[in-house]
């Protein structure tokens, strides 16, 4: 990569991974991710891709993971944004910063109204009017948090993958009907969840983000390929919800 000007980082840090993305003023040149850092680690270049032109970037951070956080503190152009920076109205206290940025970054790349669904370690939908309002949501466990907790709280039950197609609804063994039970009553809320949103604000658009997106996009498609074609695929929303507010302060 060439040296450019303006080079700014991002990273999200979720309940399980960090998201990074490396942008050039307004342009994001690459994303990647990694794992959380350990108490030892505490230098962004670790785990950058090379920067040499410029070792400290500004780090704009987002985290949900106060712990992760706090390893950040010694980075020398660290801006931690907050849920009050977030030009979202009417937010409530305990909203993660996350969702937010999410909401606010397809709402300005998509337009208003807007519903998000994230399929990360939580799926949730958070929707906002046309006005930038927040309506409200729902948050329930991620598809990979439902299989690790019946291995972690069951005693017959082992940890499993996500198949890459839909399993079949009625199952003949245990691996599958697990992924049946978790699959399809996700996806039987999707198919719930989005025709209510439609009720109020018949004009919204519906993007999915997450880590899992994909797996749950392919498996609508097999199940509810109408309801499919109507949706938008994005998997950087919160870097679109960061960017906004830094060149809005810029």
């Amino acid at each position: 990569m060439q040296p450019q000007k303006n080079l700014w980082l991002a990273l999200t840090i979720g309940n399980t991974r960090l998201h990074w993305a490396l942008f050039a003023g307004g342009i994001l040149e690459e994303t990647w991710d990694s794992n959380h850092l350990g108490e030892s680690e505490n230098s962004p270049l670790l785990l950058s891709p090379p920067l040499y032109h410029s070792p400290s970037p500004p780090l704009y951070l987002a985290s949900v993971v106060p712990s992760q956080t706090a390893l950040w503190q010694s980075y020398p152009e660290l801006r931690v944004i907050s849920l009050d920076q977030v030009p979202l109205q009417g937010v409530y206290p305990t909203l993660g910063v996350d969702r937010a940025l999410a909401v606010l970054g397809a709402g300005v790349t998509f337009g208003w109204p807007i519903l998000v669904m994230d399929a990360g370690t939580a799926f949730t939908f958070t929707g906002a009017d046309a006005a930038g309002r927040l309506v409200g949501g729902a948050i329930l466990p991620g598809l990979n948090l439902q299989i690790q907790s019946l291995a972690k709280g069951t005693a017959a039950l082992l940890e499993i993958e996500l198949p890459a197609t839909l399993p079949p609804r009625w199952s003949l063994n245990t691996t599958s009907a697990i992924q049946s039970g978790i699959i399809h009553t996700v996806l039987a809320g999707i198919a719930d969840f989005i025709p209510a949103w439609w009720q109020e604000f018949p004009e919204s658009r519906i993007v999915l983000t997450g880590g899992s997106s994909t797996f749950v996009f392919n498996y609508l498609q097999a199940l509810f390929p109408q309801l499919a074609a109507k949706i938008v695929r994005d998997p950087h929303l919160i870097f679109w919800g960061m960017r906004s507010i830094v060149i809005a302060n810029d």
